[in-house]
């Protein structure tokens, strides 16, 4: 048998970090068990589900690397299925037509919940004779289901769960107005699609029972069911905006790499052993399902940002220079022509040491593209005095002499110190504010190297 597992947003919001977690791990699972991994968009609540939030959610998942291995199902254009599965399941005797008006279904719980009952449909038209129907009442379809017995769930994360077929109702299939439900839909999709493992959160696991229903009436093999705990705020609540970002685009705005989300998705909720920094071939060659656990997980955005500092230097320089070119005009209102990024890319690996998002290095990258005269912080102001600058002034055509090679500006460098009676701080410093308008670059040599031998001296003689 051949693993094909799913991924089924509803297009009615933003890709939740809890659905991305669900995406990667119905991917990596299809992944090591030599699987297939399908995306089915589940877009059937019209009035919600718009274009632009299709467009989020398949941008989000190309953005995390984790592509489906057939074209997206969008569930919308498999309402005829839906619906003949359902008239199937009403001429085999397996469901019914129901003529309950609104009203009647409302009092129906309510006096439920008067005799200390559940708020649950009493089954008044499954077994009536349809002729009995009051005239002008279009009627839903609901399933027999059965209430005699029980229902039990192996499930992979879980464990076994069992629950009284006593506490479901006849539920609705298809709606007066000929559309779907949301649950029959699904196990249909499901069906067609091969589905072999569903894996999702633990908040559709009272759906799993109810869905089971609809696959036993239709006689179809069932999938083997996965429920993964969510991902909760450091406080125990579930995860919301108060807590920090929540949706895929906000990391990615914050300058988090994909890499590290997945890797810290991975590492919320499964374990193997101490191993932290996973790359995707590693994590598709350990993931399995008995390393998840059924606690609800809790995001720590510091672990998070500090595992995407690793990621950051462990990334290519190209890859992160073309990163920051592309976010400087949004984040500091400047671009980097083609001299301006061969700067960036040259000091890419100072730069990237001190830096924990794709923000962080943009920042402290910016001074590269600038013109004079730059911006400076006030520290890095207050460290230009009348006597730094005539320093400066001094410096500039030691450096001049020198043939801009990093090695070669070092020893100017220090040269020059000694000779003025200074330690090599009290030169770099004030340098190092004149040519980045900051205190913090990489090395003074590297950064002089990286702007070139006619930037550097046209930021010192700007000041």
């Amino acid at each position: 048998m051949t693993i094909r597992t799913r991924f089924a947003p509803s297009p009615t919001g933003l890709l939740h970090i809890g659905g991305a977690r669900t995406a990667l791990f119905n991917f990596l699972f299809a992944r090591h068990h030599g699987g297939a991994f399908l995306l089915r968009v589940e877009d059937t609540d019209k009035a919600r589900s718009t274009r632009q939030a299709v467009d989020v959610i398949l941008d989000g998942l190309a953005w995390l690397g984790l592509q489906a291995d057939e074209a997206p199902v969008f569930q919308s254009s498999r309402e005829a299925r839906h619906v003949e599965v359902a008239e199937k399941l009403l001429a085999e005797g397996r469901a019914y037509k129901c003529y309950c008006t609104a009203e009647e279904l409302v009092a129906m719980r309510e006096a439920a919940q008067a005799a200390g009952k559940p708020p649950r449909y009493n089954g008044y038209w499954r077994d009536r004779d349809p002729a009995e129907a009051p005239p002008g009442i279009k009627p839903a379809i609901r399933l027999k289901v059965q209430s005699n017995g029980q229902t039990t769930v192996n499930d992979l994360v879980q464990g076994e769960v069992t629950v009284a077929d006593s506490e479901l109702d006849d539920m609705i299939i298809l709606r007066s107005d000929g559309t779907p439900t949301y649950l029959h839909a699904v196990v249909v999709d499901d069906h067609d699609m091969g589905i072999t493992n569903v894996i999702r959160g633990d908040d559709h696991l009272t759906n799993t029972f109810r869905q089971i229903q609809i696959f036993k009436a239709c006689g179809w093999d069932l999938p083997e069911y996965a429920h993964i705990p969510l991902i909760h705020g450091a406080d125990g609540a579930k995860l919301s905006k108060r807590h920090g970002a929540v949706n895929i685009l906000e990391f990615r705005e914050q300058g988090f790499l994909p890499e590290a989300l997945c890797n810290y998705l991975l590492r919320l909720g499964w374990g193997h052993g101490d191993e932290e920094f996973l790359p995707r071939d590693k994590q598709i060659e350990l993931f399995d399902l008995d390393g998840v656990g059924r606690a609800a997980s809790r995001m720590d955005y510091a672990k998070l940002t500090h595992l995407n500092g690793q990621w950051l230097r462990a990334t290519n320089d190209d890859r992160l220079a073309a990163d920051v070119a592309a976010r400087l005009p949004t984040q500091c209102g400047i671009t980097a022509n083609e001299t301006a990024q061969n700067r960036i890319l040259r000091l890419m690996p100072g730069l990237k040491e001190r830096a924990k998002t794709l923000a962080e290095l943009t920042a402290s990258a910016a001074f590269l593209a600038r013109d004079v005269p730059l911006p400076f912080e006030p520290k890095a102001e207050a460290l230009l005095t009348p006597q730094a600058r005539t320093m400066l002034g001094k410096l500039a055509p030691v450096l001049a002499a020198t043939d801009f090679s990093a090695g070669a500006l070092d020893a100017a460098l220090r040269a020059f110190a000694e000779a003025e009676g200074m330690k090599l701080g009290q030169i770099a410093q004030p340098l190092r504010a004149a040519l980045t308008g900051s205190t913090m670059s990489p090395g003074i040599d590297a950064t002089l190297e990286a702007l070139g031998r006619e930037e550097s001296l046209k930021r010192i003689a700007s000041i």
